[in-house]
């Protein structure tokens, strides 16, 4: 099963905010053995998103979308997701009780508002404030809200797919090398995909700026054996060659 992301808003794309929810949604899957397949921006253009939302729903991936399920009129997650299914909005019955038992006497027409999902939509409960989220064919959309996005997220995650939390053979480990560059390295980096074609290697070198040492992150991933003994060959071979290097 394939992750993804989806992070909405105007003011993502503007820098009016930076966006949080990418590294924390990669940090949550990860705790879980899981991770990211893929992650896409897109602003508050009810065509693009909705355009957006039907690659994602046809690739049978399940999404995590972030943002713009609130009432107001820059608002449209809500409304796209539904152009996307070809389905009808609809005020959902859990979310307007669970908005009723947040605001009672105060309960407005807008308030309610946020409760109307596509029709077929289930509810993810809404820890901070109890206005929910909603789901529907394996997308869970959340609000921009990191202090509701992410608890609710890993509601999700912890409710329904328990089952796949480090059910995958899939480790990643690395190593910093010291004063080296990554020229200096193509021969060992393409003898190790030659040696190991079940893992992925992957090389990320640093800048330094004044006053500090060039790095390389060097490692490898895939599954736990196939990696541990990429990693074993790469610290021999930087031994060999005189590279200095630190476990990570």
């Amino acid at each position: 099963m394939a992750f993804g992301a989806l992070i909405v808003g105007d003011e993502i794309l503007s820098g009016r905010r930076a966006d949080k929810h990418l590294t924390k949604l990669i940090e949550l899957l990860a705790a879980r053995g899981l991770k990211l397949a893929w992650a896409r921006y897109e602003g508050d253009d009810p065509q693009r998103l909705a355009a957006a939302l039907r690659d994602s729903f046809a690739s049978g991936d399940t999404v995590f979308s972030f943002g713009g399920i609130g009432a107001t009129p820059d608002d449209h997650t809500r409304q796209a997701a539904a152009t996307a299914l070809g389905v009808e909005l609809a005020l959902h019955a859990e979310a307007e009780a669970e908005i009723r038992a947040r605001f009672g006497d105060e309960t407005t027409p807008e308030r309610l508002q946020m409760g109307v999902f596509p029709l077929g939509s289930t509810i993810i409960p809404n820890p901070y404030n109890r206005v929910p989220g909603f789901a529907i064919h394996g997308h869970w959309f959340v609000p921009g809200f990191p202090q509701m996005a992410w608890p609710m997220v890993e509601w999700v995650l912890d409710t329904h797919y328990a089952h796949l939390h480090h059910a995958e053979d899939y480790v990643e480990q690395s190593l910093t090398v010291w004063d080296t560059y990554e020229g200096q390295l193509i021969d060992l980096m393409r003898s190790l995909t030659a040696e190991f074609p079940a893992a992925t290697l992957f090389s990320l070198p640093t800048l330094p700026g004044e006053g500090q040492r060039r790095s390389l992150e060097l490692g490898m991933k895939g599954a736990q054996a196939v990696v541990e003994a990429a990693m074993a060959r790469i610290r021999a071979e930087l031994d060999r060659r005189g590279h200095p290097w630190e476990a990570r």
